[in-house]
């Protein structure tokens, strides 16, 4: 008796699905046993795009005296940056300055490598209140997937309104893209 054959595209979306809900189930499940092996931040990592949050991580940096931050941001404002780090005491070999990124996905794929090299595998997160839910989807897809936890800072916007469901999921579907092929989609959609 002759058994029935799936067409090749059934098999294929069958196989993707079975993978996303691998995924899906492991990101959780490492996230918990890094958070039990390493409960306290290694390191700071600053989104950019606001001078506030680099005041603030400045200040949080005197209270944590030992941890490295990374700073991802653009090169433009990399003087303004340094400044502010400089005029609160920062020492300079404390900061480590990331160009690379170009937008919020950007921000977490470009300093993996690094904090993999340095075996950093819990962060402090530090963004703006409007922007955590964003930046938290992100990151516990592209730093969950490996094995990086990170402990989230909002720091006040002053009322600027949170970003969009659709903002929060088009970056989910671009970190899941990255974990799966290491592309993240960035030239398809504008900067943000």
């Amino acid at each position: 008796m002759l058994k029935p054959r799936l067409p090749l595209m059934p098999k294929m979306l069958l196989f993707i699905l079975a993978g996303f809900l691998l995924l899906i189930t492991l990101i959780p499940l490492r996230l918990a046993l890094t958070f039990s092996q390493v409960p306290e931040p290694q390191a700071m990592l600053v989104l950019g795009g606001s001078f506030g949050r680099m005041k603030f991580t400045a200040h949080l940096a005197h209270s944590h005296p030992n941890l490295p931050i990374w700073v991802s941001d653009y090169s433009s404002n990399f003087a303004e940056n340094s400044q502010i780090f400089l005029d609160s005491g920062i020492a300079p070999e404390r900061i480590y300055y990331d160009f690379c990124a170009t937008d919020t996905v950007t921000n977490f794929t470009c300093n993996v490598p690094d904090f993999l090299a340095k075996n950093i595998r819990h962060l402090y997160l530090i963004t703006s209140d409007y922007h955590l839910r964003r930046a938290r989807a992100i990151a516990s897809i592209i730093l969950g997937s490996r094995g990086i936890v990170f402990t989230p800072i909002a720091v006040n916007s002053h009322g600027k309104s949170p970003e969009s469901n659709l903002k929060v999921l088009r970056d989910q579907i671009r970190s899941l893209l990255w974990v799966f092929t290491g592309k993240t989609g960035a030239s398809f959609k504008p900067l943000g």
